[in-house]
């Protein structure tokens, strides 16, 4: 059972610091907002998040992994794993985002702002678990969707096979 925890994030970020991570979420095409705790996305038409917790985040993040999906993930602290995973192809994902809600998952849409790292969130800082330039791309809400939809019916992450 993968349960990885992070038990220490920084305290303190320098206003220099924050500055060159949101000139970096700028160049990255994303609305971004200076907030009195560091730095939010500001989900559009084009971007959103997708929060998962628990037991699930685990599940979602090996089902993506699994399947050369992953995307860039924001791991908040607190008692509970945590993950955002941010998302593109929201325009054509009405459907998937009713379905996710309505199974309990918390998609950021529609001008809802996330904290960016390096962030302080209530129970610290918050962290990339995997940063935009670590990841291979930024997913469709619906492969997120799959992953979610996967994990909660108990299938094991499998590798899409392609015939030869």
């Amino acid at each position: 059972m993968e349960k990885t925890v992070r038990t220490t994030f920084p305290t303190s970020v320098s206003a220099a610091e924050l500055a060159a991570s949101a000139q970096d979420y700028i160049q990255r095409g994303w609305t971004v907002a200076e907030t009195a705790n560091g730095i939010c996305l500001i989900t559009d038409e084009d971007i959103a998040a997708i929060e998962v917790t628990g037991e699930l985040a685990a599940t979602v993040r090996r089902y993506l992994r699994a399947n050369n999906l992953t995307g860039p993930i924001i791991e908040l602290p607190g008692i509970e794993r945590r993950e955002i995973h941010i998302v593109a192809g929201v325009r054509k994902a009405a459907m998937a985002i009713e379905a996710l809600r309505e199974a309990g998952v918390v998609v950021h849409t529609d001008g809802a702002g996330v904290p960016l790292p390096p962030s302080r969130v209530s129970a610290g800082t918050a962290a990339w678990s995997v940063a935009p330039h670590e990841a291979r791309w930024t997913p469709p809400l619906v492969a997120v969707a799959a992953a979610i939809r996967a994990a909660r019916s108990g299938r094991k992450p499998q590798v899409a096979r392609i015939a030869s």
